[in-house]
């Protein structure tokens, strides 16, 4: 790269080969979206053959995402100071490393430790891919781009199922891992030609305190809300993990305000752009997972279909989502973000709202319909949700900011699965009047009435969304005299001019890397 550029897109050879670079970033994308929903079809079969009891067996598909979420801000700190692509090209190797290291495992043990050996890969990945994407390309094809991102997710998602019992069917449950390894090999050397050196790094020290901290709170939060679910919320030992989880998620907020290098840029939080963009996509991924608990249940258990029908039934929600993240980040790119999220929380809300209105008699039709609505409004929100959050923060942070990110939607999935199923089991238990953990048999009124208040719930949450991101629109159109709202006018706390950025970097200790 020629030393005088300072920005990705002032290089032609990347500029020509943007596409190229963004395939080899999906390519990672939908490895570490697929190992989180292929492992699942394998549990009955690993359980098996490593002689576990399905409880034990259920920490090998939550231990990745625990890891995940502990060390996510580091890779994205990290990310800020070394560059983003030479950690994620460190992530690549680890992920596919991880992989191998699965498929070789004789004990849960070993497979465990594998896991979280995957898992600080795909963390890595996760942590600086969509940093990397939004500085490599000019703001007119961000949206696209990230809305393309979203699409390689939800092909993971579509994919892990149905490959995943094949694989384990006709391969054995080490193959779902070991795939990993020739397609990881092939778009690690891909992405050693294609993708760019680091033009900007950060002279900073690593948060170590702030590292431990964070992972200390993110271990206990979800430690407590999987066992919970066992052995109930109001356990002494759960109160506990909760307690602790707070206690030390205070402590770390007061380090990292004082500290002058944080692992955590606590300022990115007062733009309310990004910390409002950024609550809206929690919120919408804990109702989105509420569905995703809550449709199995009902398709085999009570529309009695088997589960390769309810399967397909719950691929129209992925299908929908590939098809319309794309179209959403482009229209983000042309009209603005703000009116597409707003529109997709709105869909999301009645997408909900008919799902609580289901029964035993309900059509496929009927049903399908309602299903096609929610993936037509989260495919609506997403990309042009991700492009506000990335937007808005200037290039030096785009690791922290895309970490945040990513952080937020593995959080919003695990209180997801926590509100779903403990509202479910909460009703059906008062309906039942003795503490229930699963379907009554003969009983499927009981399972309705449970499954009603969750998708109410579900509707409630996406309605919180939609009123504060209209209450953001409408206020930032009144306060410009109700003119409309200029799409490419920068938020405050972005920083897309390049000269300002370099000058801010030198001085605070950024250099110019060729």
């Amino acid at each position: 790269m020629n030393p005088a550029v300072t920005s990705y897109q002032d290089d032609p050879q990347v500029q020509r080969r943007r596409w190229q670079i963004l395939i080899i970033l999906n390519f990672f994308t939908f490895m570490a979206t697929l190992d989180g929903s292929i492992v699942n079809v394998a549990l009955p079969s690993i359980s098996s053959s490593l002689g576990l009891e399905l409880g034990h067996a259920q920490w090998i598909s939550s231990i990745y995402l625990m890891a995940i979420c502990s060390f996510i801000l580091l890779f994205g700190r990290l990310g800020d100071i070394f560059g983003k692509i030479r950690i994620f090209r460190v992530g690549a190797i680890i992920f596919v490393l991880g992989s191998l290291l699965c498929g070789l495992s004789g004990s849960l043990a070993t497979l465990i430790g594998a896991r979280i050996v995957q898992a600080i890969g795909a963390s890595v990945m996760m942590a600086n891919s969509q940093g990397i994407v939004t500085d490599i390309f000019p703001g007119s094809e961000r949206g696209k781009a990230l809305g393309l991102v979203g699409t390689f997710v939800s092909l993971g998602s579509i994919a892990g199922p149905g490959v995943g019992g094949l694989m384990v069917s006709s391969l054995g449950w080490e193959s779902i891992f070991w795939i990993n390894v020739p397609i990881g090999l092939i778009a690690i050397v891909l992405g050693w030609k294609l993708l760019p050196q680091d033009i900007r790094t950060a002279k900073k020290r690593v948060d170590g305190g702030g590292s431990l901290l964070f992972a200390a709170f993110i271990v206990s939060l979800i430690a407590a809300i999987l066992i919970g679910q066992e052995v109930g919320y109001g356990d002494w030992r759960i109160l506990s993990l909760l307690a602790f989880a707070a206690a030390a998620f205070v402590v770390f907020l007061r380090v990292e305000s004082r500290i002058h290098e944080p692992m955590l840029d606590l300022s990115l939080f007062r733009n309310p752009l990004f910390s409002l963009s950024i609550l809206c996509g929690f919120l919408v991924f804990v109702s989105m997972f509420c569905y995703n608990i809550i449709a199995p249940f009902y398709l085999q258990s009570i529309l009695g279909l088997s589960p390769s029908s309810a399967g397909w039934m719950m691929m129209i929600y992925p299908l929908v989502m590939v098809v319309v993240a794309p179209l959403s980040g482009a229209m983000s790119d042309r009209f603005g973000s703000e009116w597409l999220t707003f529109i997709g929380l709105l869909l999301m809300v009645g997408a909900q709202a008919g799902l609580s209105s289901l029964h035993e008699g309900s059509t496929l039709p009927v049903v399908g319909s309602f299903i096609a609505l929610l993936g037509l409004g989260g495919g609506m929100f997403q990309s042009p949700n991700n492009s506000l959050v990335m937007s808005t923060v200037p290039r030096p942070r785009l690791g922290v900011a895309g970490s945040v990110n990513s952080l937020i939607r593995n959080l919003g999935m695990v209180v997801g699965i926590a509100v779903a199923t403990t509202t479910l089991f909460g009703v059906m238990s008062q309906e039942a009047g003795q503490r229930v953990t699963g379907l009554i048999p003969d009983r499927p009124d009981i399972f309705i009435t449970g499954m009603h208040v969750v998708f109410t719930v579900s509707a409630s949450i996406c309605v919180v969304g939609a009123l504060l991101t209209g209450w953001r629109l409408f206020t930032r159109k009144r306060r410009q005299g109700g003119e409309p709202i200029d799409k490419d006018r920068k938020p405050s706390g972005a920083a897309d001019d390049v000269s300002a950025q370099t000058a801010e970097g030198r001085g605070k200790g950024k250099t110019v890397k060729a």
